[in-house]
This record gives C-alpha cells, sequence and structure tokens, in this order.
C-alpha cells in the first residue's frame, strides 16, 4: 500500500542483507518513521512495545528476529534461547508461535554456520506468502461488499483495533476487501472505532485509510451499537489475534461487545484471517486463550499532539484510580457469522473450519 504515494510494505529486509527494515508504529499517526532491527534483542523490544503488531506482522518480525539471532550466535543453545526470547514478548497471538516453530524447525538440521542465511530466506519468504494470504482474503471478502453495493449503492463497514496492513506484512486482513473493493470503484466507507486504550483505529487505521484515499469516519468505541440500531452499518470486518479450534475468535478488548450489538440488530459480523491465526491446539477460546495483561499506564495516559507540533503523555485518568488492561476478549464462535480466510468464507465452527483446512489434523501435531 502507499504513503504519501511511495509503496511500502510494514517490514522489509535491509539493503545489505543482514539486517530488517520496520515501519515504527509508535509515531503514527503524528509522525512516519522507520527503524533497522540489527539484533535478536531489538526484534523483541519491538514486538513488546508494539513497534510492531497485530498478529501476521509480529510473526513475520519474529521470523526476522530468528534470523538477526543466528548471526550473533546460531549454536543450539543460540537457537533455543532465541526461541524463548521472542516466545515471551506478546503471548496472546499465536501466529508468533507459528513462527518461531517454522524456523525453529528448519534451523534445526541445518549447519551452524548455514543458519543465519536460511532463517533470512525463510523470513522473506513468510512475509511474501503473508502479502499472497491477505490478496486472497480480500478476493474472498469481496463478493460480500459488492452484493450491497449492488443493493443498496454505498456499503458501510465497521471494522475494529486495525488489522490493516499496517498489521500484516500488506493488504491487511479486515481492510483487505475493503482496498479492493474502493480499488474496484465500489462506494465503501468505513467506520473506524478508536480502539481505546492504545487508539489503534484511530491512529492507524483511519491513517492508513486515508492514506489510500478510502471514506472512513472515526467514531467511539461506544458509537457501534448506535449506529447498528439506526441501519447505517452493512456489516462488521474485523481480524483477529487468534482463532480456536471450535470457531471461538480472539481479538481487540471491545470485539465482543461489537458481536453482540451486532447479533441484536441482525448485522452480519465477519472475521477475516489468514490460516496460520488458526490455532488447532485449543479447542474452546472462552476458556483457553490467555488474554494478554498490559500495562496501567495505557489506560491512564494518552499520546496527544500538541499546539507547539510536539507529541506527548496525557493524563486522562485522575490521580490514585486503580486501573485494569486486558488486552483481548473472546468473541463466542456463535455469534461470528463466518471466517474469512485465504481459501474461502468458513463457517464459524469446527467442522467448518476442518473441511476447509484438511491439513489441521496435522497441524495440530
Amino acid at each position: 500500500m502507499k504513503v504519501d504515494g511511495t509503496a511500502y510494505r510494514s517490514i522489509w529486509p535491509s539493503a545489505d542483507g543482514r539486517a530488517v527494515e520496520i515501519i515504527d508504529q509508535t509515531f503514527l499517526p503524528f509522525a512516519f518513521r522507520t527503524k533497522t532491527l540489527t539484533t535478536c534483542a531489538e526484534a523483541a523490544e519491538a514486538i513488546s512495545v508494539m513497534r510492531v503488531r497485530g498478529a501476521p506482522l509480529i510473526g513475520v518480525t519474529a521470523a526476522y528476529g530468528m534470523a538477526l539471532a543466528m548471526a550473533e550466535d546460531a549454536s543450539d543453545d543460540g537457537l533455543a534461547t532465541a526461541y524463548d526470547v521472542l516466545l515471551a514478548t506478546r503471548p496472546t497471538a499465536v501466529n508468533l508461535r507459528w513462527a518461531l516453530d517454522d524456523l525453529r524447525a528448519i534451523l534445526a538440521p541445518a549447519a551452524p554456520a548455514d543458519r543465519f542465511a536460511v532463517a533470512y530466506a525463510r523470513a522473506g519468504a513468510i512475509a511474501d506468502e503473508d502479502v499472497e494470504i491477505n490478496r486472497r482474503i480480500g478476493a474472498n471478502g469481496l463478493p460480500l461488499l459488492r452484493e450491497i453495493a449492488e443493493r443498496k449503492g454505498r456499503v458501510n463497514v465497521l471494522t475494529h483495533c486495525n488489522a490493516g496492513w499496517i498489521a500484516t506484512t500488506d493488504w491487511g486482513t479486515a481492510t483487505s476487501p475493503v482496498y479492493q473493493a474502493h480499488d474496484a470503484g465500489i462506494d465503501v466507507h468505513v467506520w473506524v472505532d478508536e480502539t481505546r486504550p492504545r487508539n489503534q483505529g484511530a491512529f492507524l487505521t483511519a491513517w492508513e485509510l486515508g492514506q489510500h484515499g478510502v471514506p472512513h469516519t472515526v467514531i467511539t468505541d461506544n458509537a457501534g451499537g448506535h449506529l447498528m440500531q439506526h441501519g447505517q452499518v452493512n456489516l462488521v470486518m474485523t481480524g483477529t489475534d487468534r482463532v480456536a479450534a471450535n470457531g471461538d475468535v480472539c481479538n481487540k478488548i471491545g470485539t465482543y461487545l461489537k458481536a453482540l450489538a451486532a447479533q441484536d440488530n441482525g448485522v452480519p459480523f465477519y472475521v477475516c484471517l489468514p490460516s496460520p491465526t488458526i490455532d488447532w491446539t485449543v479447542d474452546d477460546g472462552v476458556r483457553d486463550i490467555p488474554i494478554e495483561e498490559r500495562s496501567g499506564r495505557e489506560v491512564t495516559h494518552l499520546d496527544a499532539l500538541l499546539e507547539d507540533g510536539s507529541v506527548a503523555p496525557a493524563r486522562v485518568v485522575c490521580e490514585g484510580s486503580p486501573v485494569a488492561n486486558p488486552a483481548f476478549d473472546v468473541t463466542p464462535a456463535r455469534l461470528v457469522t463466518g471466517l474469512i480466510t485465504e481459501r474461502g468464507i468458513a463457517p464459524a465452527t469446527r467442522a467448518g473450519l476442518s473441511e476447509m483446512f484438511s491439513h489441521s489434523s496435522e497441524a495440530a501435531e
């Protein structure tokens, strides 16, 4: 996708083939900056402090982190240490573990002298695969938007958090159908949830939609139900950080409430995901998916653009009040209309996922 008319991915190999470049999302939308990651520790820090975020991009960054680790220590101990360090950065997004398992499996039999080259090449391949997967997610979701446009003219999509190209290598998950519809001349408009506490909707989704010229409106997190009641939302499309084998969906905190409002108002609720986001080892998402508890400072403070052009954290909660910050919630499968994947739209059921992904039994082993 484009930034000020220039095509970018969210992560790409450095020119010297020894490091990796990222868009540092902690500065968006107020400044566009890139950062070079040269060590495993820098990759781990980028994931943990959310310089990169979004399940697919976390996985790609972790893969490159394993490669950078092999440039530092390609021994078996170095491989094991890198795996553990990167795995500990974010506990909820399953793409992280998927990518690390993939790299460990191909590195274990490789000679230490070859491990950096093998890992670096595989990380690049995972990034390329992510781009194609997300393009296909958009192609599979596009007919839903086209059908609504044929009946109603404008398509109003409500989304939550950021499941855009900046959360993947390119295209995005929930935004991929939107971008493809917009590029095809369909009149599509996006209601963008601000998504407190980190404001990924207001800061990131709105920024990238604006860069691409997609009509959108930022709303408070609590406005979605009202809009649905008054017929101003045609469908909800979100991303996800992990989907359980039974179809339960874990996504940014607040997604569950949108699904409840959508069901109450007869609004279709779709979740867009690449297949590596399916966790075949988890049978019950509500019960078994670990929910990351992040720093309370994300709730008490909000970055703000000041009149002098500087960006500074502003306190938005009174001193002394305790806060809680669960970063995700789980939407039960019964509330999900369908799961839009690179292979098609699957019912949010164990049978539906298993039928679409016949390799599920192997993936669970």
